[in-house]
């Protein structure tokens, strides 16, 4: 594919997203919504974003055309990934710099109709299963409009009808350029009674290479079907991370969905969770381990659309230095919603006099027979603890060692995927400089 770099052109310009959409192959109906993406991209950038979702968060810094899209991914590039080169997978999908580098997948699986590979050959070669899915809905922002108008790769997962994928699944997304953009794109669609676990891991390569990440995700779960999908945000400390993703879940359909937040200079996840059928299932875990004057920020949404549906959300976060965690999150029930039992909370854990926790919870209720409760905590590590490990022997790095991975304990309890559980537990580690 020809490159497509800011060198002629602004990077985000109408002239770029024409060079892109030249130097690819991809069908018509692509192309249009590209362009009908791009315009409304053009017409949000005149309106402020949502207070209410956007008033904690200072963008002022931010300089989107310091950043372009690549074609000439190094190829040789090596990550320091978490998950990605410890597990045993039935396939595997990497992109770096948006660049597609390989692609596998399980010849048994393949023969039973499941497909996992680049978004960009898959477009090709099964463009009509994803034109009724990928991107239909209508951007909700500037971030999500110019992620419709220049994606450029990502994985796409789907699963026919009653097949268990038994083995992990990874995808993993790599930056590795300085001023290099990555707008990947995951979709998942499982077709009813389907099961699968996708892992996913974004990374860099070069702790000071500057860098953006525009994301999208999409889980579309059909009736009686199961996913546990895992995203692990592992960018350096020089990148801005803006995604934003949805889980539609059918009736008596489960969905896991744990998120990892420990990269970035600044990350924005507008994560929600429509429980769309009756009997629908959603558990939501995440773990954040904020240090230095990294914003960490999540608005989240669970909706009740149809009866006897549960959805369970769970966040931990652990700051230290300067760092910020901003969570906004809503539980919201439709009139026709009866039978709803919503949960969400938020635990925050701060290690240090100035970092800081937003943690505001929300109900939006118009059902009359529900059982909806949220919370939020806020609290600083407990000297007493910390003088009580050390008293048996512990140094201080190892005792809040112990403290926080006791902290963390009850997200990692729900996590059934061994691999997960140690990959957090090894990265909660290096955050507070052991094992180094």
């Amino acid at each position: 594919m020809p490159a497509v770099t800011a060198t002629a052109v602004a990077p985000w310009s109408a002239d770029a997203l024409e060079a892109l959409v030249a130097a690819r192959n991809e069908p018509v109906w692509v192309a249009e919504r590209r362009r009908a993406a791009y315009e409304t991209y053009i017409d949000l950038c005149t309106r402020e974003l949502d207070p209410e979702e956007w008033k904690r968060i200072d963008l002022r810094a931010f300089r989107p055309e310091k950043f372009s899209l690549r074609a000439d991914a190094a190829a040789e590039a090596t990550f320091a990934t978490l998950m990605a080169d410890r597990g045993e997978f039935g396939g595997v999908v990497s992109h770096v710099d948006g660049v597609c580098r390989s692609a596998t997948l399980d010849p048994g699986l393949a023969a039973r109709g499941v497909i996992f590979g680049s978004l960009t050959q898959v477009i090709l070669e099964h463009g009509e299963l994803l034109k009724a899915r990928l991107l239909a809905e209508e951007p909700a922002d500037r971030f999500a409009a110019l992620h419709a108008a220049f994606w450029t790769g990502g994985a796409v997962l789907y699963v026919p009808r009653g097949v268990e994928v038994a083995q992990p699944l990874s995808s993993l997304i790599g930056l590795t350029a300085d001023g290099a953009a990555d707008l990947s794109h995951t979709l998942v669609i499982l077709e009813e009674g389907a099961s699968a676990t996708l892992l996913e891991e974004t990374v860099s390569a070069n702790p000071t290479a500057a860098g953006l990440h525009v994301g999208s995700v999409q889980l579309l779960l059909a009736p009686g079907s199961r996913l546990r999908y895992v995203q692990l945000q592992n960018w350096n400390q020089k990148t801005w991370h803006f995604a934003r993703q949805s889980g539609h879940i059918g009736r008596d359909a489960f969905l896991q969905w744990t998120v990892g937040g420990l990269g970035a200079r600044l990350a924005h996840i507008n994560q929600q969770v429509h429980l769309d059928g009756r009997g629908a299932q959603a558990e939501v875990n995440g773990v954040t381990f904020a240090t230095d004057r990294q914003l960490i920020s999540y608005y989240t949404q669970q909706t009740h659309h149809a009866p006897d549906t549960r959805s369970d959300l769970l966040y931990k976060d652990v700051l230290r230095d300067r760092a910020r965690v901003v969570w906004r999150g809503m539980i919201k029930v439709d009139k026709d919603a009866q039978q709803t039992d919503g949960y969400q909370r938020n635990d925050g854990l701060m290690m240090s006099d100035h970092c800081r926790v937003d943690a505001i919870p929300g109900l939006e209720i118009e059902a009359d027979d529900v059982r909806c409760t949220h919370g939020a905590t806020v609290g600083r590590v407990d000297e007493e603890q910390l003088f009580y490990c050390m008293c048996r022997g512990l140094a201080r790095q190892e005792a809040m060692h112990m403290i926080v991975e006791g902290f963390f304990q009850r997200v990692y309890d729900r996590i059934p995927v061994e691999l997960v559980r140690e990959t957090l537990s090894q990265a909660v580690e290096r955050k507070l400089g052991l094992g180094e």
